[in-house]
């Protein structure tokens, strides 16, 4: 289709053809009529004016067309540049779209393994608070077992005036083991039984009247300040290192038994009496209390058994003493022992030191010093 100014442009050309031919047939006819001839001339002109601006128009026209396919172009261009642009955006959001999607799903990710490592980190908390607990147990009962063997240790090992009792009581078995020798008592066995608990208390006699020595000296005030070496007499003729093992109690006890049992003291004691002076009249072993026998003068050796059992008794009650046992007359035994040690014995003494080991055994004075001393 042709522009619609293109049309009119052609209409026109033909009317100015039709003119002209008209104007050129009629010349012949109207050269005589110079009016008409005016009239033709104006329309020339005005002919010859629209065709100028037909002419005109029609090359603002081609202008107005060349613009228009200009504006086109550009158009065009600038359609394509926006709908690039447009794409590019598209493309750029929809990156940002997956890479949001992508963000999101790493966080959700990092959240379960977060959580994972959290329950795992939970689980590993709870497994080590699990073997602390069960190590804490361990250690308790270790402890304890610990403790237990400690106190077994203790109980096997003796103290410092165990000891001294074991060593003084090695005296006492080999003192009558001797005397059994000298005496021609249990021929048998008394030779061997001397020379072994001799081989433990080679001074059995001294060790024991030391022992009473010791315990009928008051303790001074300096030694009151240590009431731990009330208990620790040292002799200077009885070591006690080595002697820290309860076995040596067990092995003193069963020596004490064995005199007992085969009645070596009463033997000892006996035999002393018929070598006594011929004067004798009474029996030595008055233990029912009374007052009837004649005094009589022991022999040298009985007054030093005497002396041995005296020193004994002083070295049991003040034991007593110190650990506050039989309080209403633990003074007062002491006391009346440390008394008695001040004159040489006599048949009366005699009576007495018997007496004395009869109430030690009657009050189990033994047994309650040996409960004292273990549960210290």
């Amino acid at each position: 289709m042709r522009p619609h100014n293109f049309v009119l442009f052609e209409q026109l050309s033909r009317i100015s053809v039709d003119l002209g031919n008209l104007s050129m047939r009629d010349h012949v006819q109207s050269l005589s009529s110079s009016p008409l001839q005016d009239e033709i001339d104006v329309l020339e002109e005005e002919n010859e004016n629209i065709l100028e601006k037909l002419r005109l128009a029609e090359e603002r026209w081609a202008e107005a067309e060349a613009r228009a396919r200009q504006l086109e172009k550009q158009i065009a261009s600038l359609g394509e540049g926006v709908s690039l642009e447009a794409r590019l955006l598209s493309r750029k959001e929809a990156a940002l779209q997956q890479r949001e999607a992508a963000l999101r799903a790493t966080a959700v990710q990092k959240s379960v393994s977060r959580d994972e490592e959290i329950a795992i980190l939970q689980m590993e908390a709870k497994n080590a608070n699990d073997k602390v607990t069960s190590v804490v147990e361990h250690l308790l009962e270790a402890e304890s077992e610990n403790k237990s063997l400690r106190i077994a240790t203790q109980k096997m090992i003796l103290t410092k005036e165990e000891m001294e009792e074991v060593v003084l009581k090695r005296c006492w078995i080999a003192r009558y083991w001797k005397l059994c020798v000298q005496h021609g008592i249990h021929s048998d066995i008394a030779e061997a039984k001397n020379e072994y608990w001799s081989s433990f208390a080679p001074l059995p006699l001294e060790g024991v009247l030391s022992a009473g020595q010791k315990a009928r000296e008051a303790p001074s005030s300096a030694d009151k300040a240590d009431q731990e070496n009330n208990h620790r007499v040292t002799f200077g003729i009885i070591d006690l290192d080595g002697e820290e093992n309860i076995e040596s109690m067990l092995l003193v006890e069963k020596g004490l038994r064995e005199l007992v049992s085969l009645k070596v003291e009463e033997a000892v004691l006996l035999s002393m009496a018929k070598h006594r002076c011929s004067n004798i009249k009474g029996s030595l072993f008055l233990l029912d209390g009374s007052n009837s026998a004649e005094a009589f003068v022991l022999s040298p050796e009985e007054c030093e058994d005497v002396q041995f059992k005296q020193a004994w008794l002083t070295y049991i009650w003040r034991r007593v003493h110190n650990h506050g046992l039989e309080e209403d007359i633990a003074r007062d035994r002491l006391q009346f022992w440390i008394d008695k040690s001040t004159h040489s014995p006599n048949s009366q003494d005699a009576i007495e030191v018997e007496r004395g080991f009869l109430e030690l055994k009657k009050l189990g004075i033994e047994s309650q010093l040996w409960e004292v001393c273990r549960g210290a």
